[in-house]
């Protein structure tokens, strides 16, 4: 039986792309697949990172993995980013400085000083929007990882035979893994359902973005109860995997103080019981041997 917490612990290192942490997680994620029947195929990438991202080099290599049972074309896609990374300022913050930014914008015909002011203050948040390798990033995505691997030990034969895994790369780097993925391997996903897990905290209620809606992401909102949207401000690989996919939804668990932590130092598996964790895998696994 697997050790969930000591998994969590091995995942939620820092894991920029490109550094030694990185490569280590994703043996560690190519064991676990392995382990569970599944063969892995990486999928290697250039890619050029967001120009929004200052202290990124101009172009990364990344892997994604790709991992379903020999013979079978799966039904289901579970996805979840590995990679993470740091700022100085906190997802929070970046929400709050974008908000700024677009209140100036919108406002300057209307109220010049105001607006004004809003700009700079949004702009001056922004510009420390720099790159780092400096969190461990537990909610953001190893508890996703953890989710994954947990949904597909507990999907019931002979459904567990029609469910693949996809591990994007470069996430944090402008969705580059996804977007590879979609450009080179877009025909795996045709016909299929994608469950993309992105930051499951312990506390607040897990929230349904639906891309593309289908029976599969319907199941998964409904057994979760999920706040469902069309959109958050945020972005997730679900955005571009539901180009490929017949339908798509991104689970996240989490609330305002989830989001003051993300890509800080204090994303760390020590404050995660997998309270939300388990809730997920369960609930998405439940949708799965149902739909």
């Amino acid at each position: 039986m697997t050790d969930y917490e000591a998994l969590l612990r091995e995942l939620a290192v820092p894991r920029l792309v490109g550094t030694s942490n990185h490569a280590r997680v994703r043996e560690i994620l190519k064991r676990e697949l392995a382990a569970r029947g599944l063969a892995v195929e990486e999928h290697a990438f250039d890619a050029k990172p967001s120009r929004v991202l200052l202290g990124t080099a101009p172009l990364v290599r990344g892997v994604n993995l790709i991992a379903r049972r020999s013979g079978t074309t799966p039904r289901v896609w579970l996805a979840a980013h590995y990679d993470s990374k740091g700022q100085p300022i906190s997802m929070a913050v970046r929400l709050a400085g974008a908000i700024a930014l677009v209140l100036g914008a919108v406002g300057l015909p209307v109220t010049l000083v105001p607006a004004l002011a809003l700009l700079v203050v949004g702009g001056i948040v922004l510009s420390r929007n720099r790159v780092t390798d400096a969190s461990p990033g537990a909610v953001d995505n190893a508890s996703a990882l953890v989710a994954a691997l947990m949904a597909l030990d507990l999907v019931p034969p002979p459904r567990a035979a029609d469910v693949g895994v996809v591990f994007p790369d470069a996430e944090e780097l402008g969705l580059l893994g996804a977007r590879a993925l979609v450009e080179a391997r877009g025909r795996l996903f045709a016909g299929a359902a994608v469950v993309n897990l992105d930051g499951l905290d312990d506390r607040g209620r897990p929230i349904a973005v639906v891309h593309r809606r289908g029976p599969v992401a319907d199941a998964v909102a409904g057994e979760l109860r999920a706040f469902r949207a069309r959109w958050m401000p945020v972005v997730v690989d679900g955005i571009v995997l539901a180009r490929a996919a017949r339908e798509c939804v991104t689970i996240m668990k989490g609330d305002w103080r989830t989001a003051r932590l993300v890509h800080t130092p204090r994303d760390v598996a020590e404050r995660l019981t997998l309270a939300g964790v388990r809730q997920v895998a369960h609930g998405v696994a439940r949708a799965i041997g149902s739909a």
